[in-house]
């Protein structure tokens, strides 16, 4: 889960860092960048993931189940925005055009208690939302396997 750390109330020494790296003779690399609201909740029959994910698409995603039991939610998305001037290929004539690029990854680990095969996904009114079911009493009985003494 992305931790936030806050600047706020810490005296001087924050600031000093922030003015020391922020000076126009150091190069830095800044990122503007914003990683999704997630919301986890479990009831009795399932695990939901919700992401809000505004003006994306489903598919700006891709969900992966891993070999080790996680489930790995990405998002790529680039755009780009043309105002004023034309487009040329040969002269570079635009005179001004916005293109921005949004990458997005978080991982879980899922319990022992999903039935991984049946796990489904959806977006709608900008939330992805991932069901994941747990495993009913009969499925948790079947993965029981009894050895033969011999």
């Amino acid at each position: 889960m992305p931790t936030v750390y806050s600047t706020r109330n810490q005296g001087w020494i924050p600031s000093l860092f922030n003015d020391f790296f922020d000076d126009n003779w150091m190069p830095t690399i800044k990122y503007n960048g914003t990683t999704p609201a997630i919301n986890v909740s479990e009831d009795e029959k399932e695990y939901k993931v919700e992401v809000a994910a505004p003006g994306m698409t489903k598919n700006d995603f891709s969900i992966q189940l891993t070999s080790d039991g996680d489930i790995v939610i990405s998002m790529e998305k680039k755009t780009e925005n043309k105002e004023g001037g034309d487009k040329k290929d040969d002269k570079k004539t635009y005179l001004r055009r916005e293109f921005s690029y949004s990458k997005f990854e978080q991982r879980f680990s899922l319990p022992d208690n999903v039935e991984k095969s049946k796990i489904t996904a959806g977006m709608a009114d900008g939330v992805l939302t991932i069901d994941i079911p747990k495993k009913t009493e009969e499925e948790k009985a079947k993965e029981t396997l009894n050895i033969e003494i011999k």
